[in-house]
């Protein structure tokens, strides 16, 4: 069975993203994704969405235009993926190592997962075009 997961790609003003440096398991630690996470069995993909900002990140948002298809992970797992931003409160590192802004020339500044690079360059093209 395939195991869905949900990503926020969280815009701010100026075309900022938001990434998170992960912490574990230890082959993706150091490694930089956009938060989200599992879906839980009953819920839906924006509702697990919203429910991992607000555990990861401690804050609530509002969930825009998905982003593309699925997205494959490593084997038995595909990420779906939304654009977001924050409606309150301000992103602080509750399971990750850090979380960190990029401007649009640093959106290639940290060592982006492997699942989450070709996000970052669809999500790149989108801002452009705004």
């Amino acid at each position: 069975m395939t195991q869905t997961v949900v990503a926020a790609v969280i815009v701010a003003s100026g075309g900022r993203v938001l990434a998170a440096q992960r912490g574990e398991p230890p082959a993706l630690a150091g490694g930089w994704e956009f938060p989200g996470g599992k879906v839980d069995p009953g819920e839906s993909d924006v509702e697990a969405l919203v429910r991992e900002c607000r555990e990861e990140l401690g804050v609530e948002i509002e969930v825009g235009e998905r982003v593309g298809g699925e997205w494959p992970l490593a084997p038995g797992y595909l990420m779906r993926v939304w654009l977001a931003r924050v409606v309150s409160g301000e992103p602080e590192a509750k399971e990750h190592l850090a979380v960190r802004w990029l401007a649009p020339g640093e959106y290639y500044s940290v060592d982006w997962l492997t699942g989450d690079l070709p996000v970052m360059a669809a999500v790149e093209k989108l801002l452009s075009e705004d």
